[in-house]
C-alpha cells in the first residue's frame, strides 16, 4: 500500500518585488497510517509553512512550490498530487480528509459567531444530517476535549472564553469528522499541563481507533518523547535528521539536533545560563543530556535563599475577589454570578521573578 502521506523534493519559495526566498529545501518524509511524526525545529525552520501546504493554505503568490509533490493516498491505492488539485477539490479534502489544528486560536475562530455554531458548521460542511444530529455531536466533541459546561460554551463566543478553552474548540472542529490525517501545530502551546495530557491523549486514541496519520509541530520535545513514532528535526528550510523518537534521543546525529536536546531546560540547574542552539553549533557542546525525557528529573535541588524586607515589596495585592455577571432578570439586574478570582493575597518584591500557574 502506498504511505498515507509522502512529500517529495517539496521545495518552497517566497516571492517578493525585491527578492525570492526559499523556505523550504527540498524536503522529502513519510506519514503511515497509524503514525505520529513528530517535526521540530527552531521558529522559522519551515515546519509550519510544510504543514499548510500540505492543504494549499498559503496564498499564491507570494508563495511558489518550485518542485516537488504532496501525494496523498487515503485508501492506499489511488495517490493524488495535491500540489495538482483545484480549489474545488481541496475544499472537499479540508477538514474531512484531512484535518489541521492551528497554533493560534484566536486568529482561527470567527469572532462573530458563537463557538457550537462555528463546530456544527464544520460537521455540515462534510456530513448529510440535520442541524439537530450536528448540534449533539458538537455537544459530544465538546465533553471529549474536556470543555467544561459544554452546553454553555456552545453558545458562548470565542472572546468569552480562556485561551485554553478556545484551543479546545479548535482541536474539536478539526477532528469532529474523522480525518484521515490530522496535521497539528503547536496545538497544546495555550493548554495547561493537566488539559494537554488529555488532549494528547484523545489524540493518541483517536490515532488507534481510526488509524489516523498525525503530524506534529511542536518546539515542546518533552511532547515528542510522550506521543510521537518518528521525529523529522528542521533547520533553515531543510530537514537534517529524521529517525524513530528513541534513536533520536539516545544517539542524535546532526549537531543541530544535539543541541536541541542539550538546550532542553530540564538538563540544567537553576541559576546556570541556559545554552542557546548557536552555543553548540559554533563550537562542541559541554554538556549534552541525551535521556528520553521523563527518564531524568532534577531532585534535590537547593534553590537560592531570599530574604523578604518589608520595604521591597514592589507590589501587594489583598484579599483580591472578581466576579462576572452570568445572569440577570427581566429588569436587567444581575442575579448569578461566576467567580473568576476568591479573595486573593499575594506579594511581589524587588529583584523576585513571582510564577502564577494554574489550570486554565
Amino acid at each position: 500500500m502506498n504511505p498515507l502521506l509522502e512529500i517529495k523534493n517539496l521545495s518552497i519559495d517566497f516571492i517578493s518585488e525585491r527578492a525570492t526566498t526559499q523556505a523550504v529545501k527540498n524536503i522529502s518524509f513519510t506519514v503511515e497510517r497509524g503514525e505520529i511524526v513528530a517535526i521540530v525545529g527552531e521558529s522559522g525552520s519551515g515546519k509550519t509553512v510544510t504543514a499548510l501546504s500540505i492543504l494549499q493554505l498559503i496564498p499564491s503568490p507570494p508563495v511558489r512550490y518550485s518542485s516537488g509533490q504532496i501525494l496523498f493516498s487515503e485508501n492506499g491505492r489511488s495517490v493524488e498530487n495535491l500540489l495538482e488539485k483545484k480549489h474545488k477539490h481541496l475544499q472537499s479534502i479540508r477538514g474531512n480528509k484531512i484535518s489541521i489544528i492551528f497554533q493560534e486560536p484566536m486568529t482561527s475562530l470567527n469572532p462573530v459567531f458563537t463557538c457550537g455554531h462555528q463546530v456544527v458548521e464544520s460537521i455540515k460542511a462534510h456530513k448529510k444530517i440535520s442541524a439537530s444530529k450536528a448540534r449533539r455531536e458538537a455537544l459530544e466533541w465538546f465533553l471529549k476535549v474536556k470543555l467544561p459546561e459544554p452546553r454553555k460554551i456552545f453558545n458562548r463566543y470565542p472572546h468569552q472564553l480562556s485561551g485554553g478553552q478556545k484551543q479546545r474548540v479548535m482541536i474539536a472542529m478539526a477532528i469532529c469528522c474523522h480525518p484521515s490525517l490530522l496535521i497539528c501545530d503547536e496545538p497544546t502551546t495555550a493548554l495547561d499541563v493537566t488539559v494537554q495530557n488529555a488532549i494528547l491523549q484523545l489524540i493518541r486514541d483517536l490515532q488507534r481507533e481510526q488509524n489516523m496519520g498525525v503530524i506534529f509541530i511542536t518546539h515542546d520535545l518533552g511532547v515528542v518523547g510522550e506521543v510521537a513514532d518518528k521525529t523529522i528535526a528542521m533547520y533553515k528550510g531543510e530537514i537534517v535528521e529524521k529517525n524513530s523518537v528513541r534513536e533520536i534521543f539516545t544517539h542524535p546525529q546532526h549537531p543541530y539536533t544535539k543541541a536541541l536536546l542539550a538546550c532542553r531546560p530540564v538538563n540544567h540547574l537553576r541559576g546556570e545560563r541556559l545554552p542557546v542552539v548557536s552555543d553548540f553549533l559554533s563550537s562542541a557542546p559541554t554538556r549534552i543530556d541525551h535521556s528520553v525525557p521523563g527518564e531524568k528529573e532534577l531532585t534535590n535541588v537547593q534553590l537560592p535563599a531570599r530574604e523578604n524586607h518589608q520595604q521591597d515589596v514592589l507590589l501587594h495585592v489583598k484579599n483580591l475577589s472578581v466576579r462576572f455577571s452570568s445572569k440577570k432578570n427581566l429588569f436587567g439586574k444581575s442575579i448569578e454570578f461566576v467567580r473568576a478570582v476568591n479573595n486573593v493575597s499575594f506579594q511581589v518584591y524587588k529583584g523576585e521573578t513571582l510564577g502564577l500557574v494554574g489550570e486554565s
